[in-house]
């Protein structure tokens, strides 16, 4: 290893498959080789119904909630499975993060502006602003709105890599006892699943309420 970032590269030979590890799920789905449902398919059936009833309450568009549960799922299996050796992390790298949160934020935003163009520029002026800071309020929700997909896309990559590197450098000490090394590991990797479920819920939940002010 030349360096500590280099457990994050991607590119390690001209045959890497690292970024297959993305559809390492398509196989733990195999939903037309089961005769009944197992209960796999039924913890998804739910987790699906309690996603899709909680962001009824802020999504105004219908088939909105399929994309973003969607997003949801396809986010929390790559975290889960980056947990795994020898499995590569797609969500760790701005590459991927970025490739969600872009194209769901210029999506909002050409929709927005191009159909309520009115309501758009009454989000940039809050209600209740001095006329002498209108033109200050509106280049902060400008720049607000410009950074939303950068947030978004750091927020997930950052959060995946920090536990990696703490396990690296706890993994790399040598004046770590086994036992002692072993606890915290065990402790860092319920931490990791953790930080795993929260990120996929805080990407999808802030790009909800993003939605919402359109």
């Amino acid at each position: 290893m030349t360096n500590l970032f280099s457990t994050f590269d991607p590119c390690t030979g001209m045959m890497s498959m690292n970024w297959t590890s993305s559809m390492i799920i398509m196989v733990m789905m195999p939903y037309k080789l089961w005769k009944t449902t197992n209960s796999w398919i039924i913890l998804m059936k739910k987790m699906y119904i309690t996603l899709h009833k909680e962001m009824l309450s802020l999504m105004k568009y219908k088939g909105s909630t399929m994309m973003l549960t969607s997003t949801f799922m396809l986010i929390i299996y790559n975290n889960m499975m980056g947990l795994l050796p020898y499995v590569f992390t797609s969500t760790s790298h701005l590459t991927m993060s970025m490739t969600m949160a872009m194209p769901i934020w210029l999506g909002m935003m050409l929709y927005g502006w191009t159909n309520k163009t009115n309501k758009m520029f009454t989000h940039l002026v809050p209600t209740g602003t001095p006329p002498p800071l209108m033109p200050f309020m509106i280049l902060i929700e400008t720049i607000s709105n410009m950074i939303r997909p950068i947030s978004l896309m750091v927020r997930l990559s950052a959060n995946m890599i920090a536990g990696h590197l703490l396990m690296t450098l706890l993994g790399n000490n040598p004046n770590i006892t086994m036992v002692m090394t072993m606890i915290m590991f065990m402790t860092l990797l319920m931490f990791e699943v953790s930080v795993a479920i929260i990120q996929a819920y805080v990407f999808m939940t802030l790009t909800t309420l993003y939605s919402s002010e359109i």
